[in-house]
């Protein structure tokens, strides 16, 4: 077997998997991480000091993280000339549960992004971003205290699955070919110069994402789950991917959730005992009475099968319940602005997550504090990470903000159940910047404000916690 390219930890315990599913996790549990690009080793620097910091404070010395350095992008490259070793992707895997900064995409043809390599080798199915405002953050919108939701994005399929074809090039010939001459497709506008990819979007990938993300709401007792999507248009794939969300959630939490129409469904019955099937179906769909005979029916059993569940989620009980709803991708993007109270738990593909994560962080003050999570709630593993890019142009500076870092390291230390110190990195981070002592991104935007370094920031938030 050929020597590591960098070594083994040489202190600390693994964590590991209960026989519940659960995490198991030591008092000195070994993490790797990979202190990232450009600016990622400043950011990491004041991170590390945080974590530590709120984490010793927490336990008074009882528990500590046993950190371990893995290696991916450019230090990687020049250390060991590989962008992502087989040593770090192994210890990701062993040691369960990690975090990083930010990396740089090699460049070349044919170069994937290291994140997302990382995301599919580990099956990290769940990109998780909360998004919540730290008053005083400088916010484009009115009422920044207003959004409060969580992100799941799926991880490993969808555009990001990486299935594409060059235009011009032999495979995309073949695979155009393949679409006309079988398929009997006459769609492709200009088949001699396009490019083409591929959108998979399968049952169990829906499944286990909003599987997690109805847990996830019912766990921290969250008020909806709404199915993000553009099923309007991409009927088998965005549409598929609603269809099964509400059929799991209907199978698998049957006495914990409620659909919105169920709830009109129920509402209308609760408001108007005597109402027929037919009145309740009028109510629900006010185009019924233009609408063709097999549509009607469809909707008769729809409000049939909702009064089913009267007997446990009649008589208001389900306002009890969580409620699971869906939305078009394109409205979602304008209602998260206008009536973003309206929003809670988010389920959704890969691009739609994408845009709608990174939207809503400008709300709230940027990409720059937002955090972020791959997890696999199946297997344990999981990666924090900056969710921001690695602004090389302020490397060594001591300048930038470390908020995506802390906050996903906050994120990181709730899912090993270490809500004590997790709850001190908020603290922290909010006297800080309620105190408006902040780097220069919210500096520049606060009036009254003292710009401090990137490390001084660490030291505002440890000096926070109380």
């Amino acid at each position: 077997m050929a020597d590591r390219v960098f070594p083994k930890p040489t202190s600390g315990e693994k964590i590991t998997r209960a026989s519940d599913g659960k995490l198991s996790v030591p008092n000195n549990p070994i993490i790797p991480f990979i202190e990232g690009d450009g600016t990622g080793p400043d950011i990491w620097r004041a991170s590390v000091r945080v974590l530590d910091g709120a984490v010793t404070k927490a336990y008074g010395g009882k528990k500590a993280i046993a950190w371990h350095e893995v290696y991916a992008g450019e230090k990687s490259k020049t250390m060991f000339d590989s962008w992502l070793p087989d040593e770090t992707v192994d210890d990701y895997r062993e040691y369960l549960v990690g975090i990083k900064g930010p990396l740089t995409t090699p460049i070349g043809k044919g170069i994937r992004s290291l994140n997302v390599a990382l995301r599919q080798m580990l099956d990290l199915y769940v990109c998780l971003r909360p998004v919540r405002w730290f008053k005083g953050v400088p916010s484009p919108v009115k009422d920044p205290s207003k959004v409060d939701m969580v992100i799941f994005r799926e991880n490993t399929e969808d555009i990001y699955a990486g299935i594409e074809y060059e235009a011009f090039s032999p495979e995309v010939k073949k695979v155009i070919g393949f679409l006309q001459t079988e398929m009997k497709v006459n769609k492709i506008r200009f088949p001699e110069s396009s490019g083409i990819g591929i959108k998979p979007v399968s049952k169990e990938g829906s499944e286990r994402l909003v599987r997690a993300a109805i847990e996830y709401a019912l766990r921290y007792k969250r008020q909806s789950v709404n199915l993000v999507h553009k099923g309007n248009i991409m009927k088998f794939t965005e549409g598929a991917f609603a269809r099964w969300g509400y059929d799991l959630a209907a199978s698998a939490f049957r006495g914990d959730v409620v659909t919105q129409r169920e709830s009109w469904i129920l509402g209308n019955k609760e408001s108007n005992a005597d109402l027929t099937v037919e009145a309740n179906a009028r109510l629900v769909e006010p185009g019924y009475d233009m609408a063709p005979p097999d549509f009607r029916a469809d909707l008769h059993k729809e409000v049939e099968d909702a009064l089913k569940l009267w007997d446990t989620h009649g008589n208001k009980k389900w306002k009890t319940k969580l409620m699971i709803k869906d939305s078009i991708a394109d409205i979602t993007l304008q209602q998260v602005l206008t009536r973003p109270a309206e929003f809670d738990v988010i389920a959704t593909l890969n691009l739609n997550g994408d845009y709608l994560s990174d939207a809503l962080a400008a709300q709230v003050g940027g990409i720059g504090i937002a955090p972020g999570g791959n997890i696999n709630y199946v297997t344990g593993h999981a990666i924090f990470e900056a969710t921001h890019g690695t602004a090389p142009k302020y490397a060594n500076l001591d300048k930038v903000n470390p908020g995506s870092v802390i906050l996903s390291g906050e994120m990181m230390l709730r899912h090993l159940g270490w809500d004590e110190a997790a709850d001190l990195v908020i603290k922290g981070m909010d006297g800080a910047i309620t105190a408006k002592t902040v780097t220069y991104d919210f500096a520049r935007q606060m009036e009254g404000a003292k710009e401090v370094k990137c490390s001084e920031f660490a030291d505002a938030i440890l000096s926070h916690m109380g």
